[in-house]
């Protein structure tokens, strides 16, 4: 399963000084002897001896060479896996763990805030944070219109919102067809000459940058399916073809992925409704079920559940606006031009603002975009702007030059770096979305990116606890021993490195960060796209200066959902704060 940018970082962190040492008490490849880190009685890397220290150039504890075969080189093996749990025990001291700040900013690129000099933003999940007590309203008014609109069965109303079932980035296969049951075990369509009951794919589950699914995070309903099944179901692999991929539905590819904060509702009720079919026997087709689900999620906002709601009780559903107003305040303070494009209704979003920053939230933008219709606005060149009056209502006068403190409607991307000549790098614009806000900007129009993350938080404290710190470092370790070690082939070796292998894999969960059901980490744009990473209590704006502090940590389980094509090496350097 993949590992998140934090992940990464701490791997990094870990893993530097564990390298080194690995070079030190592992053999080299081909010799039987390993290399010793300096005769002296204390090496520059490791200290003084002392109570309790491990020096790899003390010789009381040198490692032995290794025997010619047989049972003594299986000890021999094992005797290198104490050795390293002994140091790598030793390398990680308490105060290694809590090194990254949860509310601090990061960067997958080097940017200089001096240079940016037009700040964009979108508003749902970006300006305006959500509690998360809006997800199980949207769940359940969803469930409802599948009920009473789409005649689903009654017995999906038993089901309440899981909030910590899923998360964003996981895939769902809609088409990819049904598998045979019979006395138990799952066979292909044509590995039985007679008719079988059929079952249907539906599979939630994890896939990596390279297309590969994550094995221990596939679901079915609300149900795990086994490795094997799932590797069955791909026809004895975990990849998936780029064709298959894709973020929307009907255009061809049978794969959709959830990537923005409101599909965590939709993921979990296109479980519960799966769980429930299979639960009672009922046959379906899984592209209606999926598109009925999705288009009860929509009803949801296009009918404007979701805007009343937050509209009666913005105390409850609207998060630091304070805060918010804090930081627009001070960049229009600084010199700095704003401008708002979203999705949202404009009596919506006047409602929300008026909330957080007060009546005359307007005068601080220079550019004010409603109903945008993205990703397509970013897109599609069709689509002139439109001017809205006080009430909202639609004007009819040709937009030849956009103004400070109106309000307008739709239009398309091009028209609007036409009419404002912002380009470049010059702007950064933030967004929760990584897709539709963040990846067509950077890559076609050279514009800087943040991504708003509320899962980083979480995923920071889980990287600073002492277990996952350990259980990466040791996994890290592992990894070296399997590559130094493999050149003994045989079969007394095989059966201890098979043994580490199985360990190795073990360990996987444990140090990766297990958010949801899903066992896999929120997701992280790649380094290609330059993306902010923030979360809702970062302190913002950071000082202009980028920070020297770097990691490099490569990975081959390194998540990059905004590519499909991504070198496994990552760099991030965090901004000063």
């Amino acid at each position: 399963m993949g590992r998140g940018l934090h992940g990464l970082q701490a791997a990094g962190m870990a893993g530097a000084g564990l390298r080194v040492a690995a070079r030190l008490w592992l053999p080299c490849r081909g010799h039987g002897r390993p290399r010793a880190a300096s005769s002296s009685p204390s090496c520059p890397g490791c200290g003084p001896p002392g109570p309790g220290s491990h020096c790899p150039g003390a010789p009381r504890s040198a490692p032995t060479p290794a025997p010619a075969s047989g049972a003594d080189l299986s000890a021999y093996l094992w005797a290198r896996y104490q050795d390293m749990r002994r140091l790598v025990h030793d390398l990680l001291p308490p105060e290694v763990c809590s090194l990254l700040n949860p509310a601090a900013i990061y960067a997958n690129n080097e940017i200089s805030l001096h240079d940016v000099e037009v700040y964009g933003f979108d508003y749902d999940y970006t300006l305006a944070q959500y509690a998360d007590s809006l997800h199980p309203a949207i769940f359940s008014a969803a469930r409802d219109i599948l009920i009473e609109h789409y005649k689903y069965p009654e017995g999906i109303r038993k089901y309440d919102y899981n909030p910590s079932f899923a998360i964003r980035g996981l895939h769902y296969d809609i088409q990819k067809g049904w598998k045979r049951l019979a006395h138990g075990q799952w066979q292909t369509p044509f590995s039985s000459p007679v008719p079988l009951p059929w079952c249907p794919q539906s599979l939630l589950m994890k896939i990596d940058a390279f297309h590969y699914v994550q094995l221990g995070t596939a679901y079915r309903g609300l149900q795990p399916v086994p490795d094997e099944e799932v590797i069955d179901l791909y026809g004895g692999t975990q990849h998936i073809p780029l064709y298959q991929m894709s973020g929307f539905y009907g255009k061809g590819p049978s794969i959709k992925q959830f990537m923005d904060i409101f599909s965590l509702p939709e993921m979990a009720l296109l479980s519960c409704v799966v769980d429930h079919f299979l639960g009672h026997g009922l046959e379906f087709d899984q592209a209606h079920l999926y598109k009925d689900v999705t288009d009860a999620i929509r009803d949801v906002h296009v009918k404007g559940l979701m805007y009343q709601w937050i509209e009666q009780d913005m105390e409850k559903y609207i998060l630091r606006g304070d805060e918010t107003f804090a930081v627009l305040s001070r960049l229009v303070d600084h010199g700095k031009q704003l401008f708002l494009i979203t999705n949202s209704p404009f009596s919506f979003v006047d409602k929300g603002m008026r909330h957080m920053v007060g009546p005359d939230w307007r005068q601080l933008f220079d550019v004010v975009i409603v109903q945008a219709d993205k990703p397509s606005f970013f897109t599609d060149p069709r689509k002139p702007f439109r001017k809205l009056d006080e009430k909202g209502s639609l004007q009819w006068d040709r937009i030849t030059r956009l103004e400070k403190g109106k309000i307008y409607r739709q239009g398309n991307l091009f028209d609007f770096l036409r009419l404002t000549e912002w380009r470049g790098p010059r702007v950064l614009y933030f967004g929760d979305h990584l897709y539709s806000d963040l990846a067509d900007l950077m890559l076609r129009h050279g514009w800087r990116t943040g991504a708003i993350i509320p899962e980083l938080e979480r995923e920071i404290r889980i990287i600073n606890t002492e277990q996952y710190m350990h259980s990466l470092t040791w996994q890290q370790a592992l990894t070296g021993l399997l590559e130094r070690m493999q050149t003994y082939q045989d079969a007394e070796s095989r059966q201890v490195l098979a043994a580490w292998m199985k360990e190795r894999q073990e360990l996987r969960p444990c140090s990766t960060l297990s958010l949801g059901a899903s066992s896999a980490p929120s997701t992280t744009p790649p380094t290609s796209l330059g993306v902010l990473c923030v979360s809702p209590t970062s302190t913002w704006p950071p000082s202009a200066a980028c920070s020297t502090t770097a990691w490099t940590s490569p990975s081959t389980h390194a998540v990059h959902p905004c590519s499909t094509r991504h070198p496994s090496g990552w760099t991030s350097s965090a901004l000063a704060a």
